[in-house]
């Protein structure tokens, strides 16, 4: 199952996110999402729980819970969207 964070405390690092989570299950990944160019935290993040039910259970529990003095707001991700862009191949003229 994977889950969006958001919300979070600029301080809050991958393994803080993990941490989080552990104790509702098994943690496969948890990943804070950065700035690319300010290498600062953007204020969200993924983690993905092994069992679904697991997930489910931290999603209830976690939702609004203060962590680094913000109530991070916690839900399953929705699937990653396309924009509109051809992932497709196709030439061009050189």
């Amino acid at each position: 199952m994977n889950i969006y964070v958001s919300n979070l405390g600029f301080n809050i690092q991958d393994a803080d996110l993990k941490n989080l989570f552990t104790e509702y299950g098994t943690v496969t990944s948890a990943k804070v999402i950065m700035d690319r160019e300010t290498g600062q935290s953007r204020g969200f993040g993924f983690v993905e729980m092994a069992n679904d039910a697991a997930g489910q259970k931290a999603i209830k529990e976690l939702d609004g819970k203060m962590a680094e003095g913000r109530a991070i707001k916690v839900s399953e991700a929705r699937a990653k969207r396309n924009n509109g862009f051809s992932s497709g191949g196709g030439g061009g003229r050189y």
